[in-house]
């Protein structure tokens, strides 16, 4: 049997979203979602240079509003995205890198608030297509970006 040149996440992971200014944020890989989302406890729309811009706070800590990262993309579309509770919103779409480990890939992002959820960020099987296999019973499979906060 080969061994598989898939990369195994845990349920949850340390991640880094380094042209957003993340350095590391926690995030709960979700299989079931199949878009991912960062919490953005503001967000306004912008236009700059003839680009349709987006700027937005984050608070990348779990369980701490003492952190607050202010954050500023272009814009990939705005889409309608039900959450696990079967509501759905109008949601702001970036792109942007994500660095799990030593890997790095450019994912899709939705941002809207995720201060009741455990998790200030979701990845989901969109951004794990072609890579990735999730080991549900493992944690922190490709470490901390960041150190221990």
């Amino acid at each position: 049997m080969n061994p598989s040149p898939l990369v195994t996440l845990g349920w949850r992971e340390w991640l880094a979203l380094p042209e957003l200014g993340i350095p590391r944020i926690k995030a709960k890989v979700d299989t079931g979602a199949r878009t991912s989302a960062l919490h953005a406890f503001f967000v306004e729309g912008f236009r700059q240079g003839g680009r349709e811009r987006v700027r937005f706070g984050v608070h990348p800590l779990q369980q701490r509003e003492d952190e607050a990262l202010i954050c500023v993309a272009d814009v990939l579309d705005r889409r309608m995205v039900t959450d696990s509770g079967g509501h759905r919103q109008k949601r702001w779409v970036i792109r942007t890198r994500a660095v799990l480990g030593v890997l790095e890939k450019d994912i899709e992002l939705t941002l809207t608030a995720r201060d009741s959820m455990r998790f200030r960020m979701l990845l989901g099987r969109t951004a794990l297509a072609g890579g990735f296999l999730v080991d549900s019973a493992r944690s922190y499979q490709l470490g901390n970006p960041g150190g221990t906060p």
